[in-house]
């Protein structure tokens, strides 16, 4: 089934949770709302269940005007964060829940009933476990038993909010990989909410970047990070160095030294604030080498494949931090030490203008930090 929203906005008191949002949700795609904290992305999600009501905008289910439609009469599937699960019920009557509140007319026979539940529990690989009771049950497991509970009732959609913040690293990951599995298998449309970016862009078919209850882009996990069409995007998906300079010819002057630009779209002598990811920044360890810029190597992480080497620049104070990212044969090949200076050259930079970067909350060095473009 597919969704639409369009032109929604909710407002609670003077905040703006959604701002004149417009989005297509294709049927049988999973779409992953991401965004930090407070963007309005759960706010959303609950306005397509029916869990609230928008403030203007409208609602679309499979093309009909949904908005003035009941919860209940929605089709919609809901898998919270918390599990939500009944403590005094067994995982099997959690699951036949939805369906034993059916109205008289609706409700399936008991032994259609317990057909249905065991196909469920198999589906989520928990028959073993139908007479265990909520807290004899990890939290993987718990959250597996909620999404069964929420397919019992055959939903058209299924909208799951954080439905793995609750759980540890690896559970997360486990049961992503799961969800993507099932919903291979059953082809449901499906919207989740996560502020988790690795979570977004592995799961999801399509990706919806939000902050401060806008779209900031809408496109492929490839899309929105390769190609981010904002700052906040480019900042949001991953750690960033970032350099503040001006354009001049080919180059970004900036305070470490010449920066090469590997695109002209810049007319010489604008401001220009340049965003470069880890990957993207290579080590010289020859000195005399005249291109980037000189800094010293303060600790180096390696694990498995990867190595990354966190540095510091030799202009301002307090000193710039850098993070660098290496394939493990690079890093070894370099045979870097704490201590050591060496050249950082840029493979690619991103350029925007400092107005729209002026105070965006972006990760830089792998932490959440906020960048003002006067820095």
């Amino acid at each position: 089934m597919s969704i639409r929203v369009e032109k929604i906005v909710k407002r609670f008191g003077q905040f703006v949770a959604i701002d004149n949002v417009t989005l297509d949700f294709p049927t049988g795609q999973l779409v992953g709302l991401l965004g930090p904290s407070g963007c309005g992305k759960t706010t959303l999600l609950r306005i397509i269940a029916g869990l609230e009501s928008a403030d203007a905008g409208r609602v679309f289910l499979e093309g009909e005007d949904a908005s003035d439609t009941h919860v209940r009469e929605r089709q919609v599937g809901f898998v919270f964060q918390h599990y939500a699960l009944f403590r005094h019920m067994t995982v099997f009557d959690n699951v036949a829940f939805g369906l034993r509140i059916k109205p008289r007319g609706q409700r399936p026979a008991e032994s259609a009933i317990r057909e249905r539940v065991g196909q469920l529990l198999d589906l989520v690989q928990l028959a073993a476990l139908a007479q265990r009771y909520p807290a004899q049950l990890s939290g993987g497991q718990r959250q597996r038993i909620a999404l069964a509970r929420a397919l019992a009732v055959e939903p058209r959609v299924m909208l799951l909010d954080e439905p793995f913040g609750a759980l540890d690293a690896k559970v997360r990951k486990e049961l992503r990989r799961w969800l993507r599995s099932l919903h291979d298998a059953l082809h449901f449309t499906s919207v989740f909410v996560t502020h988790d970016q690795e979570e977004a862009l592995e799961v999801s078919d399509q990706v919806v970047l939000m902050n401060h209850g806008r779209v900031e882009q809408v496109g492929t996990p490839t899309q929105v990070y390769e190609h981010p069409a904002t700052p906040f995007v480019y900042g949001f998906l991953g750690a960033v160095n970032l350099f503040h300079g001006w354009v001049q010819g080919q180059h970004l002057d900036v305070a470490e030294g010449r920066l090469p630009l590997n695109y002209g779209n810049f007319p010489a002598g604008t401001e220009a604030l340049g965003f470069v990811r880890p990957h993207e920044l290579d080590i010289a360890t020859d000195l005399a080498d005249p291109s980037g810029f000189v800094a010293q190597v303060e600790r180096i992480l390696a694990f498995g494949s990867t190595a990354r080497v966190e540095l510091t620049g030799a202009h301002g104070e307090p000193r710039r931090l850098y993070e660098v990212e290496l394939s493990r044969e690079r890093a070894d090949a370099l045979n870097l030490s704490a201590g050591q200076r060496v050249r950082l050259k840029p493979a690619r930079i991103r350029l925007f203008p400092p107005e729209q970067v002026a105070e965006v909350s972006i990760r830089i060095l792998g932490g959440l930090g906020t960048q003002k473009a006067t820095h």
